[in-house]
């Protein structure tokens, strides 16, 4: 596996120093300041590359942007409304751009308003470390009591509205204001920041957007980017639904297995791939981590190695982000199946035998605490999530023919 590590730009309390001492080999970033459907420039790109070559004191990093995450596909293109086919050139634009800048791989997502959803960002573990959290019963008291989604108690079962009305009443209005925050939170470094009628908007604007509606949408939008990538040598990798079933009455449609299985047989290219996010995909225990790297390894572009803990076995449910090696995802058989998959790519002669990885999110410890960092991306807990998946891909690679 190559080795990257996520960095949200010069502003990230987590520096190139901090990267390279971490002995990452390549890094996973986005120009999250440009504002979704515009077009990233060559000299944008370039700003960045450069940004990553140096290290404080001004020496060479040695390190290349490798990977990006994300290159956003606009609410437009999902509703196919308004500037929609505009977005779409100039997302195609950005592609070329990253091509001639010398990038290959770039991880994107079709959820629905919101990138991923949380209702707690630093939630406290026995041992005081910190983690995100989605609680099901918060996160419904929020939908309904919140943001007062129409539609919403039709939505959730009786039970939990019960429930989520007297937590909802038990909140102090400290509480209530960090969870409408939380939730909200979006896609971490991103420009956007929304406000209650800004989702309350965007859900309007989804009104006639139905499941297949959306799945329509996304061959539509596929269709159109991964010919051009496949032309170009670029691979392009959907990352799921986070968490990985319905909220607030949108669609879902990267959830489960079946419909990856369904998007890549709907432009069926190389270029069209998976990232296999091992967290988002393991808050659903029919999801079979392991198995969909055999099944789908193929076309797995990009890797994301992190673990949850679900508090029970249904759909939806609450779940928190453990350790790499902890939770309820079998790591050391997950990572078997992709070095696996990586032997069989270089018995083929494939130019992308080492699939890039990097250690996905990570609980706030030792110094983390207090630093300010994005949710979920320590510097600390992610070298020590790091440090974990190494280990494991060590002690294993010798079964696959790699000398340790």
């Amino acid at each position: 596996m190559r080795q990257t590590w996520r960095w949200f730009g010069p502003n990230d309390p987590v520096s190139v120093d901090d990267m390279l001492q971490a002995g990452v080999q390549g890094v996973v970033t986005a120009l999250h300041h440009v504002p979704t459907g515009q077009v990233w420039t060559p000299e944008e790109i370039r700003r960045r590359q450069d940004a990553i070559a140096v290290m404080s004191d001004g020496a060479p990093s040695g390190l290349t942007w490798e990977v990006v995450e994300s290159l956003p596909v606009s609410e437009a293109i999902k509703t196919q409304t308004g500037d929609w086919r505009a977005h779409v050139e100039a997302w195609i634009t950005s592609m070329r751009h990253l091509h001639a800048a010398g990038i290959r791989v770039i991880c994107y997502n079709f959820m629905p308003v919101l990138d991923w959803t949380r209702t707690d960002l630093a939630w406290r573990r026995p041992t005081g470390a910190r983690c995100m959290r989605f609680d099901l019963v918060d996160f419904a008291a929020f939908d309904l009591h919140i943001l007062q989604r129409p539609g919403a108690a039709e939505d959730i079962p009786g039970a939990l509205q019960d429930a989520a009305a007297r937590r909802f009443a038990q909140m102090p209005q400290g509480r209530r204001d960090q969870l409408a925050a939380n939730v909200v939170f979006g896609l971490p470094g991103a420009a956007e920041r929304l406000s209650m009628p800004d989702v309350r908007d965007l859900l309007a604007s989804y009104a006639p957007v139905t499941d297949a509606v959306l799945r329509r949408h996304f061959h539509d939008f596929l269709e159109q980017v991964a010919p051009v990538a496949q032309d170009l040598g670029m691979r392009l990798c959907c990352h799921p639904d986070d968490p990985p079933f319905p909220l607030l009455g949108l669609p879902r449609i990267m959830s489960t297995e079946a419909d990856y299985v369904e998007r890549l047989a709907a432009v069926d290219l190389p270029a069209n791939g998976v990232t296999l996010c091992s967290g988002s995909l393991g808050a659903r225990p029919d999801n079979d981590l392991p198995g969909m790297m055999r099944r789908l390894g193929d076309r797995v572009h990009f890797l994301h190695l992190r673990n949850v803990r679900r508090d029970d076995d249904l759909v939806p449910c609450s779940f928190f982000e453990d350790e790499h090696l902890g939770g309820q995802t079998d790591m050391v058989a997950l990572i078997d199946s992709v070095l696996a998959e990586e032997a069989r790519r270089r018995d083929l002669g494939r130019n992308d035998a080492s699939i890039p990885m990097r250690p996905d999110h990570g609980q706030d410890i030792l110094d983390d605490i207090g630093r300010g960092g994005q949710p979920g991306y320590p510097a600390i807990g992610r070298l020590k999530g790091l440090a974990e998946l190494r280990g494991v891909e060590a002690a294993l690679s010798r079964s696959h023919g790699v000398p340790a």
